[in-house]
């Protein structure tokens, strides 16, 4: 069974997918904002401290477990201690549920590359978007009506998804990554050269680069780093066992764990370089500060940057239609990674082919999505992402640390990583196994429940928090402990 494994057709393949995946979203509009909140270019200390700590070595351990177990996540795990297979399950079902709601947010994409040519979105940006566009209803219970654009776009991104997907591991993902990645990079290239001769662009820069140190005292700017690091390297998500697992033999595991960290990192400083001279660009037109422009996340991509774009004349469709096309490539090699995420585990499990998983959770997937492309869709967004960020990805990777580190042994995993690297990691990877990290994921997760507590998250109503919040993160533990109750077919499993 394990003979007959898919494998990557080149370790370069392996790592463009790996970046692939880790490039998504979230280095596009999270990184220049956590930056810019965060000190600046002091922000910088903790981040690279984050990736040397926390980053890299969960990324060998990840990386490494995969190839020695030559398993998805749910498999690796549980050839290494057979009662925590659950702990592979849950970061599966997460992998899912993330899924859901990317589709949406790369729909919307979809629409405003549409939008971009003729700048459909208007001269009130706010409006068009929460009004027009996605008809945001009254609270996460009111659905309002269904939205048909969303909802196309949401049919078209899985269709792409599950077409790269069906394809394989050489034929499907590598193909796609080598095409998507370099075709990301080089727009982000084009977009930066252009923003950073825009006017204004250098307040923008010096106010993302200006250090204030005062902030790298202060725990919480460490707290960002390490989460910045940690969601950007689609670690505990399943994704990258799973890939690790259709490596060769032979392979240079450490090297590449560096290498996908680096060239992850290297994808939002360009990312922050042309955001930030966007947004100066932007502050100067107006005569506005600085402060009153920046913004992040879905807001950014979809209020901010129009306007912007509005603001550039004809420069500005040019730069709209790549910035879109831009979110729509590192969205697509996030989600193909995801849904390989997810399919791989049940394939391992029970022996089904390929192309039937893929096209199951591709039509569960897009079932789901439906609910998205409702009014209610921003919301339940909203809740569910910052529930499975801060409570589901950062227990799972908690967990992982604690079972490698404490339970078993981490030099299972550095010493068969050590055996097919050109260069060895020596017992500072132990002990950031063993404490750093755990350290900092406790501590983030005991950040996240006292302020959940203190403050209810967004302002919800506790109802809607618990609806879409708390019982989703439930329910991916419940799930996850019944399947890993199931027999392995064509498998024996023992401690």
């Amino acid at each position: 069974m394990e003979e007959n494994r898919e494998q990557w057709g080149s370790k370069l393949g392996f790592i463009i997918a790996a970046v692939g995946s880790a490039v998504g979203l979230g280095n596009i509009w999270r990184f220049p904002y956590i930056a810019y909140t965060n000190g600046g270019g002091a922000f910088l200390i903790p981040y690279f401290f984050a990736i040397f700590t926390a980053g890299i070595p969960l990324l060998i351990l990840e990386y490494g477990l995969g190839h020695k177990y030559k398993g998805s996540t749910p498999l690796a795990i549980a050839k290494v201690k057979k009662k925590w297979e659950w702990l592979g399950w849950w970061p599966t079902i997460n992998a899912f549920i993330i899924l859901t709601y990317y589709s949406m947010i790369l729909s919307w994409a979809v629409n405003y590359l549409r939008f971009s040519i003729n700048k459909g979105w208007g001269s009130d940006t706010d409006a068009f978007f929460h009004t027009d566009f996605i008809k945001l209803s009254s609270s996460p219970f009111d659905f309002g009506g269904m939205i048909l654009p969303i909802l196309i776009g949401i049919a078209i991104i899985w269709f792409i998804s599950w077409f790269i997907c069906y394809k394989g591991i050489k034929a499907g993902i590598e193909k796609a990554n080598k095409i998507l990645l370099p075709a990301l990079v080089i727009i982000m290239i084009i977009i930066a050269i252009r923003a950073v001769n825009l006017e204004g662009a250098a307040e923008g820069l010096n106010t993302l680069f200006t250090p204030d140190w005062s902030k790298v005292m202060d725990p919480k700017v460490w707290v960002a780093a390490y989460g910045q690091v940690f969601f950007s390297l689609s670690l505990a998500m399943g994704i990258m066992m799973t890939y690790s697992s259709y490596l060769p033999k032979k392979t240079d595991i450490n090297n590449s764990a560096f290498m996908t960290a680096f060239a992850n990192c290297g994808f939002e400083f360009l990312s922050a370089i042309a955001v930030f001279s966007i947004l100066g660009f932007m502050a100067s037109a107006k005569g506005i500060p600085m402060s009153e422009v920046v913004s992040s996340g879905v807001g950014l991509a979809f209020v901010v940057f129009p306007a912007v774009f509005t603001e550039m004349g004809s420069v500005g469709t040019l730069l709209g239609v790549l910035f879109f096309l831009c979110l729509l490539f590192a969205g697509l090699t996030s989600s193909v990674s995801l849904i390989e995420a997810v399919s791989a585990p049940f394939i391992d499990k029970f022996g089904w082919a390929r192309n039937k998983v893929v096209a199951i959770i591709c039509l569960i997937g897009f079932s789901i999505g439906i609910l998205y492309s409702t009014g209610a869709g921003l919301y339940l967004l909203d809740i569910i992402d910052n529930f499975i960020n801060n409570y589901g990805i950062v227990v799972v990777g908690l967990l992982e640390v604690v079972l490698i580190g404490w339970i078993v042994n981490p030099d299972i995993v550095r010493e068969h990583t050590n055996e097919i690297s050109y260069f060895k990691i020596g017992k500072w990877w132990n002990i950031c196994v063993k404490f750093v990290t755990p350290t900092i994921l406790i501590f983030m997760l005991a950040q996240s429940i006292i302020t959940e507590i203190k403050t209810p998250y967004g302002g919800y109503d506790l109802s809607a928090l618990f609806a879409y919040g708390w019982s989703i993160i439930g329910f991916g533990i419940i799930l996850a402990l019944i399947i890993s109750k199931k027999q392995w077919k064509n498998r024996n499993i023992s401690e």
